[in-house]
């Protein structure tokens, strides 16, 4: 069984889920094979919050290239948690 911190890896912050906070949503990088209840489940264990919706993005392996040499991005699964009305996470605070 996979434990509430195992299943969270760490959150994501980029200009764009900068501005998904207005929103209420955050954006975190998941473990893989992780589904919606796992994730909703965590957050709300973790952060003692409401998670109204979970959606996930599955990113697949890219070829990266620097100079001669060639390699593999990591596929990463992202996961974008809208909370309820009222609740936010500290953890994007700056």
């Amino acid at each position: 069984m996979k434990k509430n911190y195992d299943i969270i890896v760490r959150p994501l912050i980029t200009e764009k889920t900068t501005k998904l906070i207005e929103a209420n949503k955050y954006t975190f990088e998941v473990k893989a094979g992780s589904n919606k209840v796992e994730v909703a489940k965590a957050v709300e264990e973790l952060w003692q919050v409401k998670v109204e919706a979970v959606n996930m993005i599955n990113t697949q392996r890219k070829t990266r290239r620097v100079g001669k040499y060639e390699g593999l991005r990591p596929a990463v699964q992202k996961a974008v948690v809208t909370l309820a009305k009222g609740d936010k996470l500290d953890v994007f605070e700056l």
